[in-house]
């Protein structure tokens, strides 16, 4: 009986160890996007009009070109510094933790929380996904969809590594 029940205990923690780990195209993703990248253009794509968006609850769309991106993936924290170079942004800098979510049947999105200077959540603990449309070699895109005057389009961010 005891052999039984210490079989169970490990076929059960195994199989939870299992489901909650990422796979292994995630985890081959996660280390890839690992380093420091430039965050060298935002664009739209869907919306024919000029439009001001404050995205990651942070500054104006336009703000974050040209900011530099720190991605740890051992430890799934990273930060960005926005240079304040651009008339009406201020420089920030900013930590955040990240990670990469695998929905099931859709393409893997990245997603990170931004943190305070202790490390905390903020946000209500709320965070951001993005689309990984492209990470191949030294150039990452990702997109984010958004509702512009009832129509879908999306903020584009295009990435080269350091």
């Amino acid at each position: 009986m005891k052999i039984l029940n210490y079989t169970l205990g490990i076929l059960t923690a195994a199989l939870i160890l299992t489901a909650c780990a990422a796979s292994k195209q995630g985890r081959n993703m996660k280390d890839s996007i690992d380093g420091s990248w430039t965050l060298q253009t935002v664009n739209t794509e869907g919306i024919n009009a000029k439009f001001k968006a404050q995205v990651f609850n942070e500054a104006d769309l336009n703000c974050f070109v040209g900011s530099s991106w720190d991605f740890k993936a051992g430890n799934s924290l990273g930060n960005y510094k926005l240079t304040g170079g651009t008339q009406g942004c201020s420089t920030t800098q900013r930590n955040f933790r990240w990670s990469i979510f695998e929905p099931k049947d859709a393409p893997k999105e990245f997603q990170f929380k931004r943190l305070d200077d202790k490390l905390k959540p903020m946000d209500d603990n709320n965070g951001f996904r993005l689309n990984v449309t492209m990470l191949e070699g030294g150039n990452m895109q990702l997109k984010s969809a958004i509702t512009f005057e009832g129509k879908p389009g999306n903020i584009v961010y295009n990435f080269v590594k350091k």
